[in-house]
């Protein structure tokens, strides 16, 4: 990424990352959304805070040299896991990453068209894919997740019901087994 554009980023991030923070609000219900922009307070709004922190954390990790996944997975894994749970579809869930590209975009307008400006912000816009691309495994494995508790807590409901019944019977070498009646 050309130094021109590092600075120009460095120097517009507060208002990136408050943008940013403000598009990621608005794809929540327009109570929720208002709520996660209003509410400062980390502990009456966890998901605001979370949320706020990961994104400008991640927008410093692209800006900087390269683009550490480590790092940027790290930085990104909170926001996502809280997507996971929500009513969000998979694209839905880390479509948020990709808003990046139109509010530097915007932002930057006029800088844009300066050539040196615009190849950076092409290799930038490679980095947002890059970290979308994470964002989305880290989406599947939370969901992977989630779908193994629901299987384990299913299972486990049935063999204590085949339990109580007393359909199971405890063999040493294969564990437990159904009776045959």
């Amino acid at each position: 990424m050309s130094v021109e554009l590092k600075k120009l980023l460095e120097q517009n991030r507060k208002s990136i990352s408050k943008r940013w923070f403000e598009h990621v609000s608005a794809t929540y219900p327009a109570d929720t959304a208002r709520f996660l922009k209003s509410q400062k307070d980390p502990f009456s709004n966890p998901v605001g805070q979370t949320t706020a922190k990961g994104l400008d954390a991640l927008l410093g990790e692209l800006i900087a040299d390269s683009l550490d996944r480590e790092t940027a997975a790290s930085f990104l894994d909170p926001i996502i896991r809280i997507r996971a749970v929500q009513a969000f579809s998979p694209s839905s869930a880390v479509a948020f990453i990709l808003f990046l590209k139109a509010i530097v975009r915007d932002i930057l307008i006029k800088e844009l068209k300066d050539p040196s400006i615009l190849t950076g912000f092409q290799e930038l816009e490679q980095r947002i894919d890059a970290l979308c691309l994470v964002g989305f495994d880290l989406y599947m494995h939370c969901r992977e997740k989630i779908y193994q508790l629901k299987v384990n807590t299913e299972r486990n409901k049935i063999y204590s019901a085949f339990s109580r019944a007393g359909l199971i019977v405890e063999t040493s070498e294969d564990g437990p087994d159904l009776k045959a009646s």
